[in-house]
Formats: structure tokens, C-alpha cells, sequence
């Protein structure tokens, strides 16, 4: 059906515009035949009414119904059916033949006068009857709005509208909603005045307190749109006026306010639309009366709202009134054009968003709350609300929030912010619980949740960005964009765990957001932000049976602040990065994920290479202290936890940056060269031929060498003789292959290095050690020889100058 044809019945469209989960159409096509042969068949009925079965004079008008958008119903139709209609045998059949007059009265352009009073005057003597309100409500309304139809007749149609209106029942009423906001939208839009206000008030009170639904506000949005589209394109200035005045002059308590809101919206959009400058409107302050309205009703929320915060948990007197509002802000503003910079806007979409749209901390207090159930109400809510038009248009109304952002005021920007950093840290704590809570139980629930968070995470994104390109600039105090960027940070390590894709503006917004924090103060306040090592260690929910390493939430938490710290390490006091940062290092040291080591890895490196000492005592720095602690970490994980690549640049970090000849270094090397000979050892016992694997892909052993021949050329003077000595001590434990692969590589290193104060040294180490390979092959493994001669062969090599003999023989 086009948009066109929805519009020719306007039930139809609002029931399109205001559907909030995808449906699919379900309706069959009737086809060109069996409607003749309908028409037929009603005209046989009428020539033998002895013959007339009501069941088959049912099924051929509900044919008719049926095939409502293609239908044509000329005039020779209309009268048949008000021929029927004043038939006794076609009283079951009454709400058929109403609406065929209904699409006889909204497809024709010149109705008949005739059969129209002949339709009113059996109305009028038929009793007040639900079973055929919606119809009667719906075909009122069409004639009242038909150009062709005199006043009078309107005026009638009117008079009985509003006393159907008042008599029906309410459940009636919101069992029809389409159609009964359709009748009145017909008579709204009207030429006539008479019954606007009433009818008008009739409207804005189908709905009573804890009434009303999404549904509903989006129907009364798309009906004011047609009705103020109908006004301005028939140039009813007058009817216009009294809608405008009335519906949004003042607001009565008696009235929904969501109701009141979405009509509000709906005008505007059909002001912009057709241009409020046209003649029409000008000079009545239509806008201004409809702006008014909207920034009141929305102000009141953002009053009762914010005294709450963003979780209004309350179950008192209106509360549920202000949720429906909340929503239909958020659904309404999204709709619409930007029209006020009134911050009660702002503020009122950004409650929407985290209380309406993301209610993620609502719905886990639910969870725990209910953890001894089943969690199926839970899991319905979830279900609903990501099938829900509301999640669906997240994005939008996210993009109007940052719109909005820009035009509010610095008291609202600051009282928005910290409701978003506040949703954040609210949501981790709470997803972490619940996660572990759940312990792989109820995954649906959890994915459901996570898949609503996900969403939450590019809000907070996007709002992030937005508020980066306002505060971090020049016209803000240093301080001011110190505290923003802080608060950024800690935000965004707070919902690193639903950051599954690529943004741009993340990036962004971490560039500016890092940046930013450069002064101690900050940093401390960064570090200080992190669970502690306690908080990290013992489970949220005080069960027994948990481990920190399979805390998702949390690692991924703290995997983003080891990323962040290495940008401003050197900021940090000595004191706060041993006290915090130090444990919380060397805990994740030790996590299974590769990707967590070696960013605890490269935090460690960068405090080596950048951090200061301010607090050096007589025996050692800080730095030195570390590196004891640092290296028994490391090397208990190697192979398998401790990533090589992480403990290589910690290693290559420390030799190069502590002071010459410190006592971590050795204690560095004799442990590097422990746990080669103990991986040498293993590998060749259990498999002979394992020197060829030195030759391909290197294994945990090999690479170790090769970090220790690395190191050759790093360490300094002071320290080169005690490596070279150990080095040569497990060398020459190696097969004779293995050590021509190791010494093949010296040889090239040698030969490569510019270093005119080591080369000469290493030259000389590398013939004797050469020399002994060789003797040791000969004598069948030299490392067998008694150990006083071994010492003695071994100390020799290790310094050079006492190795003439060796270099004479070579």
C-alpha cells in the first residue's frame, strides 16, 4: 500500500507510524474477480430477500473490507449499501457496511447529499451500540471533513460524534485506539469550528493516570501532522487558531501530558514542513504557543526527574506518567527539527536515554533483586525493549542529545555530564556482578543485556566527542579540561568491555581525552580510579568459588588502563606507582590472556625507560626493587602465561636504563640464564634431534638465547664479563649442533657491531668460546669434566685478558 493510500485512511497510517516492533504483513490480496463477483452477489441479495442467508451476506462484505485499499466504491455502490444497511437482515453485518461507506466517503470527491443524510438519519435512530462505535466514529469524521459536505450536515456529524464520545466505554476506546484517533482527527480537521474544543479535550482525556503507551504518543504525533497539514493546505486559518489556542494556550491537569507533547510535535512538524512564514500562520504565534507548551510540560519533568537523578526507582504518584513522557521526548524531539535551545530539552533527553532507552542499572537491580527466580520477566523486558522502537532509535535521539548539547547551558551541560560518567561507573559495577553472578547460567539474559549496553557504549561515545570539541579548548581553565578529560577516561575504562568495533570518534576522543591528563594530580586521580588490588583479587558478590582471571568485565577494565598509563607514567609519583600500580601490574602479569600480559609487560618497560625516581633509598631504587619482584613473575609464567615479547622489552628496558653495574642487573641475567639452561636441559633430554627446531620457528628455549645474546650488546661494561662467563657455561652444555647454530649467530652479531670498546672483547670471548665447543665435542661434552677444571677453562673466557693461551692456540 503507498504512503498515499495510508493517508487516504488515516487509521492506517497511524497504525504504520506508530508500530514499535516490526510486523510483517500477513493480509492476503483479493483479487479483481471475487470483488465483482462480491458486488454481484449483494445486488442478487437485494432482488430475492427470501433468498438472503446474513452468513453469506457476512463473508461477501467482509470481501469488500477486505480489499479496502484497492477498492472503488462509486456511487451506484453507496446506494446498494445504504439499501442494506436499513435491511433487518443485515443487522450482524452493520460494521461491514459502515465502513464501506467509509471508503465510499473518503475515495469519493463529490458526495451525494442524498445518501449521506440517509447514513445520518440511520445513525441517529440506532441505539448507542460499542459493537459499531469505532465504525460509526470513523465514518462521522469522514463526511465532517469532506469539502463537498455543507456545514450544517458537518455540524450534525459533529454533534453526534461528541455524544459518542462521551457515552462509550473507555476500554472501547483504547481497543480502537487507530480508529478512534483517525474519527477525531477527521473532525479536527474539519472547516467547521463548532465541537473543536470539546472534541479537542475529549482527545487529550482518553487517557488517565498510569494510562497510555509509546504506541499511543506516536499515533497522536503522525494525527496532529495530517490534521495541521489539512488545516494549512485548506486554508482553515480560524480552525487553526482554536486548536492552537486551545490545545496549547494553557495545559489542564486533566489532560495526558505525553498526549499533549506528541500533538505539540506533530504541529511542528507539519510547520516546518509547509513553512511557518506562510501567511497562514503568521501573526498568530502558532510556533511560539506550540514551543512554549513543549519547553513547559518538559521543564516540570526535568524538575521531578532530576531530584532522583537519572534512576528513578520511586514508585509513587506519576511516576509512570513521567516515564511515558520521558520516552515520548526522546521519540518526539527525534522527529522533529531542532525548534528550542531550551536546556530542560537537553537534560530531558539525556534522562530518556539512560533511564528509558539504556535502563541497564534498573534492570540488573531487578536481576539481583529476583536472583532466586527464574529471571524470565527479566529476560522478557530485555527482549521487548531491543525489539522496542525506542532502542531502535537510539541512535537518533543520541544525535539530537550532542545537537542539543550545543545549545544548552553550562549549569545543564555539567549536570548532564556527570548523570552520563555516573551511568558508567553504574554500569560496570553492575555487569561485572551479574556476570559473575551468573556464572555462565541464564546466557541469554546476559547476551540480551550486553547487546543493550553495546549500544549504551556508542552513546557515551558520541556524547564523549561532543563534549570533547566544547571544553577542550582554550576558552575552558586548564583545570576545567583536566576534570573533563579525567572523568572521559574513567568513563571509557568503565565500558571498555562492550567495545567491539573500530569508531572514529573513540579515537578521537581518546587522543584529545589522553592528551589532556599530563600533570601529576590528573594522573594520580587516573590511577587512584582503579579497583584496588583487593577489589580485583575477592569476588564482587562475597561467593567463595571465583577467580580475578575469568572476570571479563573487569579485565577488559583493567586492560584499558594499563594501555592509558604508559601515555603518562612519568607523571606519576614513585610512591603511587609502587603502592597501586606495581601490584596491579604484576597480578595481570599472570593473566592467560596474551593480549593483558603484555600490556602489563609494556607498562613495567615504560617505567623503566621513562619513569623517576624521586624516592631512591641507600640500597636500591625503586626501579631496582621491581626488577627482582618483575623477574620471578615472568620467568614462573615462561613458557605459557608470560608472553616473550612482553618479557623481552622489560628486559631490554631494565638493562639499559638502570644504573651500571646495579645489582638487579645481575640478579636479571643469572635468572635469563637459569631458566635457559632448565628449558635446554628438558629439550634436549626428552628429544635429541631438537637443535633443528632452533633452525625454523624459535621455541620458549631458543628464544630465551636469543634474548641472552641480545643482551650482550645492551648490558653494560660493568656487567659484560659475568654474562659472557655464564653464557659460556651454557653454551658448552649444549649438542655440538645447537652450539654451532648459537655461535653462528654470535659470529654475525660480532661481525655486524660498530661498538669499538666491546667488539675487540667479544672477539676474543668468541674465539675461546669457539675453542671450547670444539674441545668439548672432542672429549665427548665437555660440561662432564670435573668441575674444578671446568671453573678454571670457564673463568679464563670470561676475561679476555687472561686468555692469551687459548687465542695463541686458535
Amino acid at each position: 500500500m503507498s504512503s498515499q493510500t495510508h493517508k487516504l485512511f488515516l487509521e492506517k497510517w497511524l497504525t504504520i507510524c506508530s508500530a514499535t516492533t516490526a510486523t510483517a504483513s500477513s493480509a492476503a490480496k483479493t483479487t479483481a474477480r471475487a470483488i465483482v463477483q462480491a458486488w454481484t452477489t449483494l445486488r442478487d441479495s437485494l432482488q430475492s430477500p427470501s433468498a438472503e442467508d446474513p452468513q453469506q451476506l457476512h463473508q461477501t462484505l467482509q470481501t469488500l473490507v477486505n480489499s479496502q485499499s484497492s477498492l472503488h466504491v462509486a456511487e451506484p455502490q453507496a446506494k446498494l449499501l445504504l439499501t442494506l444497511l436499513q435491511s433487518p437482515t443485515s443487522r450482524h453485518s452493520f460494521p461491514l457496511l459502515l465502513t464501506l461507506l467509509y471508503v465510499w466517503v473518503r475515495k469519493s470527491h463529490n458526495l451525494n447529499p442524498t445518501i449521506v443524510d440517509s447514513v445520518l438519519r440511520i445513525l441517529s435512530s440506532t441505539p448507542s451500540d460499542d459493537a459499531i462505535f469505532p465504525e460509526s466514529l470513523l465514518l462521522l469524521g469522514a463526511i465532517s471533513s469532506s469539502p463537498s459536505i455543507s456545514e450544517k450536515t458537518k455540524t450534525l456529524c459533529l454533534d453526534m460524534m461528541v455524544e459518542l464520545l462521551v457515552g462509550v466505554n473507555k476500554s472501547k476506546l483504547f481497543f480502537e485506539m487507530p480508529r478512534v484517533l483517525a474519527g477525531i482527527g477527521y473532525a479536527l480537521s474539519s472547516s467547521v469550528t463548532v465541537h473543536s474544543v470539546e472534541m479537542l479535550g475529549l482527545l487529550f482525556r482518553i487517557w488517565g493516570k498510569g494510562e497510555g503507551c509509546v504506541a499511543h504518543g506516536l499515533m497522536v504525533l503522525y494525527l496532529f501532522d495530517w490534521i495541521v497539514e489539512n488545516l494549512i493546505g485548506f486554508g482553515y486559518s480560524d480552525k487553526m487558531g482554536v486548536l492552537i489556542r486551545e490545545g496549547f494556550g494553557r495545559f489542564k491537569e486533566e489532560h495526558a501530558s505525553f498526549a499533549v507533547f506528541m500533538a505539540a510535535v506533530g504541529v511542528l512538524r507539519a510547520l516546518e514542513r509547509r513553512g511557518v512564514g506562510a501567511g497562514l500562520v503568521s501573526g498568530m504565534g502558532v510556533k511560539d504557543c506550540v514551543v512554549g507548551r513543549i519547553e513547559g510540560l518538559v521543564s516540570d519533568l526535568v524538575s521531578r526527574r532530576l531530584r532522583f537523578g537519572y534512576s528513578d526507582d520511586n514508585e509513587g504518584d506519576g511516576v509512570e506518567e513521567d516515564r511515558l513522557l520521558l520516552r515520548c521526548v526522546s521519540l518526539g524531539l527525534a522527529r522533529t527539527v531542532a525548534f528550542s535551545g531550551h536546556s530542560s530539552l537537553f537534560v530531558s533527553l539525556a534522562l530518556a536515554l539512560l533511564s528509558e532507552i539504556f535502563p541497564l542499572p534498573r534492570l540488573y537491580q531487578s536481576v539481583f533483586e529476583k536472583s532466586g527466580e527464574s529471571g524470565g520477566v527479566e529476560l522478557k523486558e530485555v527482549r521487548e525493549l531491543l525489539d522496542g522502537v525506542l532502542f531502535k532509535e537510539a541512535g537518533a535521539v543520541t544525535g539530537v542529545l550532542c545537537g542539543q548539547y550545543a545549545l544548552a547551558d553550562e549549569e545543564s551541560k555539567n549536570a548532564v555530564e556527570n548523570l552520563m560518567w555516573e551511568y558508567c561507573r553504574d554500569v560496570y559495577s553492575g555487569h561485572m556482578r551479574l556476570a559473575v553472578m551468573l556464572k555462565g547460567e541464564k546466557d541469554v539474559l546476559l547476551e540480551g543485556l550486553e547487546k543493550i549496553a553495546e549500544s549504551a557504549f556508542l552513546m557515551v561515545v558520541v556524547f564523549a566527542l561532543a563534549v570533547t570539541k566544547h571544553k577542550l579548548n582554550t576558552s575552558f581553565a586548564q583545570e576545567i579540561q583536566m576534570d573533563v578529560s579525567l572523568k572521559i577516561l574513567v568513563s571509557f575504562s568503565c565500558m571498555e568491555y562492550f567495545r567491539h568495533v573500530r569508531l572514529p570518534e573513540y579515537l578521537e576522543t581518546i587522543r584529545k581525552v589522553v592528551a589532556g591528563v599530563k600533570n601529576e594530580q590528573a594522573c594520580t586521580s587516573f590511577v587512584n580510579s582503579m579497583p584496588s588490588y583487593s577489589d580485583l583479587t575477592n569476588s564482587p558478590d562475597q561467593k567463595t568459588n571465583y577467580l580475578w582471571s575469568k572476570n571479563e568485565v573487569q579485565t577488559a577494565r583493567i586492560l584499558f588502563c594499563l594501555r592509558v598509563i604508559p601515555t603518562f607514567v612519568e607523571c606519576l609519583p614513585s610512591l603511587v606507582f609502587r603502592n597501586i600500580v606495581a601490584p596491579i601490574t604484576f597480578l595481570y602479569m599472570e593473566h592467560p590472556n596474551d593480549k593483558v600480559a603484555r600490556a602489563s609487560h609494556s607498562v613495567f618497560m615504560t617505567f623503566m625507560t621513562m619513569g623517576k625516581d624521586s624516592e631512591e633509598n641507600d640500597k636500591a631504587s625503586l626501579k631496582e626493587q621491581l626488577v627482582f619482584h618483575y623477574m620471578q613473575r615472568s620467568l614462573v609464567g615462561y613458557p605459557g602465561i608470560t608472553p616473550f615479547e612482553g618479557m623481552a622489552s622489560g628486559v631490554v628496558g631494565m638493562v639499559q636504563h638502570l644504573p651500571a653495574g646495579s645489582p638487579a642487573i645481575f640478579y636479571c641475567i643469572h635468572s635469563l640464564v637459569e631458566k635457559a639452561n632448565k628449558l635446554c636441559s628438558e629439550v634436549f633430554t626428552h628429544e635429541a634431534d631438537a637443535w633443528k627446531k632452533w633452525q625454523g620457528e624459535p621455541e620458549p628455549s631458543k628464544k630465551l638465547m636469543d634474548l641472552l645474546l641480545r643482551l650482550v650488546f645492551l648490558v653494560d661494561i660493568q656487567v659484560l664479563s659475568d654474562l659472557m662467563k655464564l653464557l659460556a657455561q651454557l653454551i658448552t652444555k649444549l649438542p655440538r649442533d645447537a652450539q654451532n647454530i648459537v655461535l653462528n649467530e654470535l659470529y654475525s652479531q660480532v661481525a655486524d657491531s660498530d661498538d669499538v670498546v666491546r667488539k675487540p672483547i667479544l672477539v676474543s670471548w668468541l674465539q675461546s668460546l669457539s675453542y671450547l665447543c670444539t674441545k668439548a665435542t672432542d672429549q665427548n661434552a665437555s660440561y662432564r669434566k670435573s668441575k674444578s677444571g671446568d671453573s678454571l677453562t670457564l673463568t679464563s673466557i670470561a676475561d679476555p685478558s687472561n686468555s692469551g693461551r687459548t687465542n695463541a692456540r686458535l
